[in-house]
């Protein structure tokens, strides 16, 4: 018995030794290969050869083929991998907009206590040059680059005011600007806590914590956790977070690598509070760490997980050192919540023929129980325990949003007014609409309404298959009872319409937190939820 064991011990090392042999040959071949195709381009090519684009291009579109979370981040994009770990960036602390490349670059949204706001800059106001170059004919990107640098550092602009037109010339000293993940933290009634947390930078536990402790001595009985929208980031600050509310020692997360191996995370320290009802919101955009916290709070039945599935991004990604002060940011394991469950929704190792990949069949997921036992399922994100419907904006609202009517709106209205009301009192009247539709009927966007789009698409096809034209009476006629005014469909969705200018108004007026609370004002998810009965685990 004891030989049949050493055979087959020997036999398992045998074909591991084998596998690695496969896979340092296949390495050493490619590189090879790759070598002497550069060696061969370099010598034989008939122009000049741009071995720094195409390398980068080769190498980026090695890492597609692998997941979108791999990538490649050389030295002159390390800004940007500062900007990813921790949302600091050396600049003015502004959000700029420009709508045409050979015109002014405005001011769209300073932040409160920014380098701009302490230089006198305002939103609205036109950037004309930057460090004495013109911004005509530069992108958004350049200007955006110009814009920042080492903090401590000048940067010159040659400004148009707003309001008077007055051309003058501005200084403005860059600082490090940090963009913090916890966005908001209130009371939003007599017992209800509420925070908005955007992302998992470092130290964002440290935020949510005393966002916590501070609500609770402002009466907090309830906490409402808004991670809608939140794609993730540090695995260690969901953690931290997590640790918050559950006893020190528990497992948050396990994370297995391509070997095999598992790395179990726990909370460390002792929980602020384990016994405070928590409601925890998501939607299609939680992702990650968003989706590790609500996980690992739902499988503790610690909270309930309210709104709709999340991404299912079951992926962790860390940060490997290259030469020439690279780095790569590279998908190293997959993560399971405290029950066993693996979120991730797309299998990115088994691609169709064309290189595409589908979300895993419902009937190859699995069932898992909480520690109460309720039964939950991997396989395609967290599924709330209270699914809360979506608000469905209409067709033309999205135009307006993306087309940047509303932006542009609100820079009008800015060049306008000098004051809003009070935050609290501030309401877009019926005549400031009046006033919006002047605006916008003259601007160029699609304003069809989906189903005019719908049957704009039909009579293609209609046409396409020569059947169109024995159908002409009936198309005509329904053409015409689907055809709007652009002004009169303005009209008609003013109620969808109006918050969204209020809110761009807020943060121009009283900075980004105002917009959040006007937000609010008309969230209907979140007024859902507080009048959800609780649920009892």
């Amino acid at each position: 018995m004891k030989r049949i064991s050493i055979l087959i011990a020997a036999l398992v090392l045998s074909v591991a030794g084998v596998s690695a042999q496969s896979k340092d040959f296949e390495l050493g071949k490619w590189t090879e290969i790759q070598n002497a195709i550069l060696k061969e381009l370099n010598r034989s090519y008939v122009d000049s050869l741009p071995i720094g684009r195409i390398e980068r291009a080769g190498i980026d579109a090695m890492l597609e083929e692998l997941d979108p979370y791999t990538i490649y981040i050389p030295e002159e994009e390390a800004e940007d991998l500062q900007m990813m770990l921790n949302k600091t960036y050396g600049g003015i602390g502004a959000i700029i907009y420009k709508p045409e490349k050979d015109g002014p670059v405005y001011i769209n949204e300073p932040y409160a206590g920014s380098p701009a706001v302490k230089a006198g800059l305002r939103c609205g106001d036109e950037i004309l040059e930057i460090d004495g170059t013109s911004v005509a004919g530069l992108e958004t990107k350049e200007c955006s680059d110009r814009m920042k640098g080492k903090p401590g550092t000048k940067v010159h602009f040659k400004i148009r005011k707003a309001r008077t037109g007055q051309i003058e010339e501005v200084d403005v000293v860059r600082e490090r600007i940090h963009l913090p993940d916890v966005e908001y933290a209130a009371m939003i009634n007599d017992t209800t806590g509420y925070i908005l947390q955007t992302g998992f930078t470092d130290k964002v536990s440290n935020e949510v914590r005393n966002a916590v402790n501070r609500l609770k001595e402002e009466g907090m009985k309830q906490l409402v956790l808004d991670l809608r929208g939140n794609g993730g980031g540090l695995l260690s600050e969901a953690v931290n977070i997590v640790s918050l509310f559950v006893p020190k020692g528990s497992v948050v997360v396990t994370a297995k690598n391509n070997q095999g191996q598992e790395m179990s995370y726990k909370t460390t320290f002792d929980p602020i509070d384990t016994e405070m009802p928590i409601i925890v919101l998501v939607d299609s955009g939680t992702a990650s760490s968003s989706e590790i916290v609500s996980g690992a709070l739902q499988d503790y039945d610690r909270a309930v997980i309210m709104g709709r599935r999340t991404y299912g991004k079951g992926l962790v990604q860390s940060i490997r050192p290259l030469p020439y002060n690279g780095s790569m940011k590279v998908t190293t394991a997959k993560y399971y919540t405290p029950s066993g469950r693996c979120v991730q929704a797309i299998d990115y190792s088994h691609r169709n023929e064309d290189g595409s990949v589908g979300h895993i069949p419902d009937s190859l997921t699995h069932e898992f129980k909480t520690l109460g036992g309720r039964t939950v399922r991997d396989g395609g994100g967290i599924k709330p325990d209270v699914e809360l419907p979506v608000h469905d904006y209409s067709r033309l609202v999205y135009s307006l949003v993306y087309g940047g009517i509303l932006e542009q709106y609100a820079l009008h209205y800015v060049r306008n007014h000098e004051q809003i009301a009070a935050l609290e009192d501030f309401r877009f009247s019926d005549a400031d609409f009046e006033d919006f539709i002047a605006f916008a009927k003259d601007k160029k966007f699609d304003y069809r309404s989906s189903a005019r789009t719908y049957f704009d698409q039909m009579k293609k096809e209609l046409e396409k298959d020569g059947l169109a034209e024995g159908m002409k009476d009936r198309l005509e006629a329904m053409e015409k009872a689907l055809d709007m005014d652009k002004e009169a469909f303005l009209r008609l969705k003013k109620d969808e319409i109006v918050p969204f200018i209020e809110e761009e108004l807020a943060v121009r007026y009283y900075f980004q937190e105002a917009g959040i609370k006007v937000r609010l004002r008309y969230d209907d998810q979140l007024k859902k939820a507080l009048a959800t009965p609780p649920l009892s685990f």
